[in-house]
């Protein structure tokens, strides 16, 4: 199949995007990790972190540099952080989150799901599991199929997770051509990731940042329905 005729690969951004205000359980079940691998004596409601648009384990780190944690000893308990932090997650997420979806979310998945148009997948910054448990709280998992996506338990790096999903979309064959893929996100730095991998990047207003601070994005939508007409137009 040429890549012309390959379907337009998505790459969600969740928090803000799809979810608004549903971050409260989750930045709490990563204090609980970082208290229980590094010590329950770390300072961490003192420290200022901007986690907008930020990996879990960017944050993580951030935290704990602040809090005088050595780099060699974070680098050391990446793992265990991760595996605390969605077990943490687990137990804190409320059980039904469809009261936080964006704006327009329910009505826009299911059309782009059956659209042979379009394949969905994602780009967030969150640890793969709380990601999993997140979205199926909000009735989202079933849009979204295992072993694809990239995430904040790949890597620190937010520019590094699209290359890692596309390659997954590629099953195998080759990752997902650049020019089949779109990565959708609200803050500057998932556009900052897709300039990064030379794919085409949607923003939307619906997280912390107005379209004044948005503008290097190929487009800006004020909600779903905005969004919903411009993958149409890209798709082709």
């Amino acid at each position: 199949m040429s890549a012309a005729a390959e379907p337009l690969l998505l790459l969600w951004d969740i928090d803000g995007t799809l979810l608004q205000h549903a971050s409260a359980a989750h930045a709490a079940a990563l204090h609980l990790a970082l208290r229980e691998v590094h010590g329950e004596d770390l300072e961490l409601e003192g420290t200022s972190v901007q986690a907008a648009g930020r990996t879990d384990g960017s944050i993580a780190r951030e935290l704990l540099v602040a809090c005088g944690v050595e780099g060699e000893r974070v680098d050391g308990c990446i793992a265990a952080v991760q595996d605390a932090c969605a077990r943490h997650y687990r137990r804190l997420c409320p059980p039904d989150l469809t009261d936080r979806l964006a704006p327009g979310i329910a009505e826009l998945l299911p059309g782009l799901a059956a659209d042979p148009r379009y394949r969905l997948s994602l780009v967030t910054g969150n640890f793969e599991p709380v990601a999993r448990i997140k979205l199926a709280a909000a009735g989202l998992g079933r849009y979204f199929e295992p072993g694809q996506g990239g995430f904040g338990s790949d890597a620190e790096a937010r520019e590094a997770l699209p290359p890692v999903a596309r390659s997954r979309a590629g099953d195998g064959a080759g990752p997902w051509p650049r020019e089949r893929t779109v990565v959708i996100g609200d803050t500057p730095n998932d556009i900052a990731c897709a300039r990064a991998d030379a794919v085409r990047v949607v923003a939307v207003t619906t997280g912390p940042f107005g379209a004044a601070e948005l503008t290097g994005a190929d487009h800006v939508a004020a909600g779903a329905a905005e969004v919903g007409a411009l993958l149409g137009a890209l798709a082709g």
